[in-house]
């Protein structure tokens, strides 16, 4: 790790957001309102090509992403630039609020989903907490979301890491502990308390189950932790 990316971790240098909007005075709008309260815009785009080239070049901690680009769509956007870039963090914000499109940007690999009529405060806080790993959702949504994990829990799969005869991966007691909390759906911040640990300490848990597991974001996580149970225990 950069010293300056270990600066950002430990929350000590700014955050670096990149917005992709296919409307050039709402994009400028909400890059420069980011800018004003301290993020740090490092790239804007317009359409779907150029959102995932400018990512892989500016490598943002943020991708602040409207789903209804030109060229291509922002699902498939937020696939590549999070394939190329595991530990991107991708906020959609659009203006529909259909299930549908929910589900379908969080399974492409979003962290969170805000609508537009949010304001530019709840804006400026959901970039905080996505670039600090925690989902965030319109609220409404965020129920949908846990819904839909256990759904596709429920439903029949391949076999499970470990389950062909291989060892299973062994998570420590404390990152079994911080997965379960994950699985119920509360923030860092909230895990952090419960366990009277820091929120550095949280995403290191985090960090080391996701390499475990040969996962790649807090979205497979949840659903690994689901398919075994750990939300209900």
């Amino acid at each position: 790790m950069t010293d300056t990316a270990a600066e950002r971790e430990a929350g000590r240098g700014p955050v670096r957001v990149m917005v992709v909007d296919d409307h050039p005075m709402w994009r400028d709008a909400v890059a420069r309102d980011l800018s004003e309260s301290g993020f740090e815009v490092v790239a804007t785009a317009g359409d779907g090509d150029q959102a995932v080239r400018r990512a892989k070049a500016t490598a943002p901690d943020v991708l602040v992403l409207d789903l209804n680009l030109p060229g291509k769509p922002g699902v498939r956007v937020c696939k590549e630039v999070v394939a190329a870039n595991p530990a991107l963090r991708v906020l959609v914000l659009s203006a529909s609020g259909e299930h549908a499109d929910v589900l379908e940007a969080v399974k492409s690999g979003a962290t969170g989903y805000l609508l537009k009529s949010a304001s530019t405060e709840e804006l400026q806080e959901a970039v905080r907490r996505t670039a600090a790993g925690d989902p965030v959702f319109t609220p409404g949504l965020a129920g949908l979301v846990l819904g839909e994990y256990r759904r596709l829990a429920s439903e029949p799969a391949g076999p499970a890491q470990g389950d062909d005869g291989s060892k299973a991966p062994r998570l420590t007691e404390r990152e079994t502990e911080v997965l379960r909390l994950v699985a119920k759906g509360l923030s860092y911040k909230q895990i952090a308390e419960r366990l009277v640990i820091s929120h550095r300490t949280v995403q290191n848990h985090v960090q080391n189950t996701l390499g475990k597991l040969q996962l790649h974001n807090r979205v497979e996580l949840v659903r690994y932790a689901i398919e075994r149970g750990l939300d209900e225990e």
